[in-house]
């Protein structure tokens, strides 16, 4: 599993390319790579073939769970996941994780919205007292990304159904 992960790791890292040389931010990709805590959502984004769609134009709204986040998961979830016999159930994990709009933390403060994802369901977003995407917590919030923005979450949200 490790050498998977890093085999998929450095594929997303020389697909990711480097930041902008004019100053401006990375991609959401770009971001992920180089901030270390997602090794796991990146080999899951690779696996799924996620990769060109989370470098795109956007704007995208992107709550990421922390490499802690997937070994939470029960023992052999990420490996199975990764698996492409998995893809399908992979890609709209992944895709529930993503909100095709750039929203950020203040934008929910004090309310309780409702949001839809890439994969067509809907996330609960309660910002009344921080934030809360279903039932995993924002525990940092509104990273900037040339194309939108990524919230750190503790847990791996999961499709309804």
């Amino acid at each position: 599993m490790i050498r998977r992960t890093f085999l998929a790791l450095a594929s997303a890292t020389m697909l990711s390319g480097p930041a902008l040389a004019d100053g401006h931010s990375m991609d959401i990709v770009d971001t992920a790579v180089g901030a270390g805590s997602f090794e796991t959502l990146v080999a899951a984004v690779t696996a799924a073939g996620l990769v060109d769609t989370l470098k795109g134009d956007g704007p995208f709204t992107v709550f990421a769970p922390t490499d802690d986040a997937f070994a939470a998961l029960p023992d052999g979830t990420v490996e199975s996941l990764l698996l492409p016999e998995n893809k399908d159930q992979l890609v709209s994990i992944l895709t529930y994780h993503v909100v095709p709009a750039k929203v950020m933390a203040a934008d929910v403060a004090g309310q309780t919205v409702t949001a839809k994802t890439v994969n067509g369901g809907k996330l609960t977003v309660d910002g009344r007292d921080g934030v809360m995407i279903n039932d995993a917590e924002v525990v940092q919030a509104d990273i900037m990304a040339s194309n939108g923005v990524i919230h750190v979450v503790d847990k791996v949200i999961l499709p309804e159904g």
